[in-house]
């Protein structure tokens, strides 16, 4: 049996998603036009900082956070009319939580190339 790598599943996506850079980024959630999700484990924002302005969904709940069938569901933490735009530590795991999202169903949906590496050197501030 071959298993795909994970930089296999990686690439797979990258060529199905929507990949934005962090300027993009800005001006979409400057704009209102979008809900900016930070996936990285809680250690992580602990130890490296929080974006401001982004909400919190730390990968293994996204997708039951994000389903109003779960009973995780939040309702109400993000606007779902806006598109959501995902970012991790580099870029890798945004990339395949964006995927997923996708294969939910949601449309309007993408993430930051470089995650939070190329944000830490951009217009967002970091809290």
């Amino acid at each position: 049996m071959k298993i795909k790598s994970s930089a296999e599943l990686v690439n797979q996506a990258l060529r199905e998603i929507k990949t934005i850079t962090p300027d993009e980024a800005y001006s979409k959630m400057v704009d209102e036009k979008s809900n900016l999700i930070d996936i990285r484990d809680i250690r992580e924002l602990q130890k490296e900082g929080k974006v401001e302005g982004a909400s919190h969904i730390p990968r293994g709940m996204l997708e039951f956070w994000l389903d109003p069938e779960s009973s995780y569901f939040k309702e109400g933490k993000l606007d779902q009319g806006k598109e959501l735009v995902l970012f991790c530590a580099g870029g890798l795991r945004s990339a395949l939580a964006t995927k997923t999202l996708k294969d939910m169903g949601f449309e309007k949906v993408s993430h930051i190339e470089g995650g939070f590496g190329a944000i830490k050197n951009s217009k967002f501030k970091i809290i």
